[in-house]
């Protein structure tokens, strides 16, 4: 009886171990899942979401591997028909099993908190009048495995509306359709929105926020690794949403640089719209559908393009 206890509790260790060793490694596999880490940002929100994949493997794994064992092992014998032994209740059992998924969530809760602190992207944070209680130290201030950031924030509008990205650049007053930012260091947006709401999403980045009509939104962070990404608008916007998209191009502040004084050396000129296009195809069909759209803003002008 005695070495029938050792073994059952060698098998649970082995198991537990097994278990551990095996989520810790699914944990791991989350940062492949996703894209390139190109924001400072983006280290906090992958480290949180390997975090639960690697809690969830943990649970999920931790249930199965329960189960398998007592089908395995404690699986009645052939034609036992008979009943269970009546159990009315574990006092004790029941109090685990409540308390271990309420500090499961408080933790998760917590962490997420703080790195949306850390963070320090503002959002809408401004609109109900918050602050950060914790002083935590931003994303941007010296992340791991990222070289010194500078500490000057460039100021950039961002006017969504449908169906199209207008980027302005107030120091050289300069209007495009692709967005420019200079790599290490941080960027402050003021999102606006022309007509209905708008999602400013980079998934690049792991950063979206909505824009809200009638609002001024600051939403700041800090691009770290060069090369060209994809805005996208994560809101329904209307008919032709799904062309309401933008190339986000990273550069070394000296290209920067260089792009801002050879943009402001072009003349503005109406920018491509991809949905004014498709709406002029569809205005110009013999046969009507019936179906009723908004037409999509003017094009407007910019110094670049894109």
């Amino acid at each position: 009886m005695k070495i029938q206890k050792i073994l059952s509790i060698l098998t649970l260790l082995t198991g537990a171990i097994a278990v551990t060793i095996s989520s810790l490694w699914i944990g791991k596999q989350a940062y492949f899942w996703l894209p390139p880490q190109a924001a400072a940002e983006s280290l906090l929100i992958d480290d949180l979401i390997s975090f639960l994949v690697t809690l969830g493997a943990f649970i999920f794994l931790g249930v199965t591997s329960t189960l398998m064992y007592s089908v395995i092992f404690h699986r009645a014998v052939k034609d036992d028909f008979t009943d269970g032994p009546p159990i009315h209740g574990n006092v004790t059992l029941e109090v685990v099993w409540t308390a271990i998924p309420i500090l499961l969530v408080f933790w998760i809760g917590g962490y997420s908190y703080q790195v949306y602190e850390q963070m320090g992207i503002q959002g809408p944070s401004e609109l109900v009048h918050l602050h950060n209680p914790l002083a935590m130290q931003s994303a941007h201030a010296e992340p791991k495995d990222v070289p010194a950031i500078a500490e000057s924030v460039e100021k950039i509008d961002v006017l969504a509306k449908q169906w199209a990205w207008v980027f302005h650049y107030p120091e050289k007053d300069i209007t495009s359709t692709e967005l420019h930012l200079p790599s290490d260091r941080r960027i402050r947006l003021a999102l606006r929105s022309q007509d209905v709401l708008h999602g400013f999403y980079i998934p690049a980045f792991r950063l979206k926020q909505d824009i809200i009509p009638n609002h001024a939104i600051d939403f700041e962070f800090t691009p770290i690794r060069p090369g060209q990404y994809r805005l996208t608008d994560s809101q329904y916007s209307g008919t032709y949403f799904a062309t309401m998209q933008a190339n986000v191009v990273v550069e070394s502040p000296e290209d920067y640089q260089q792009w801002l004084a050879q943009a402001a050396t072009q003349k503005p000129s109406p920018a491509k719209n991809q949905a004014a296009s498709e709406y002029a195809q569809t205005s110009n069909q013999s046969v009507q559908t019936g179906w009723v759209t908004v037409p999509p803003a003017a094009p407007t002008l910019v110094n670049s393009p894109g």
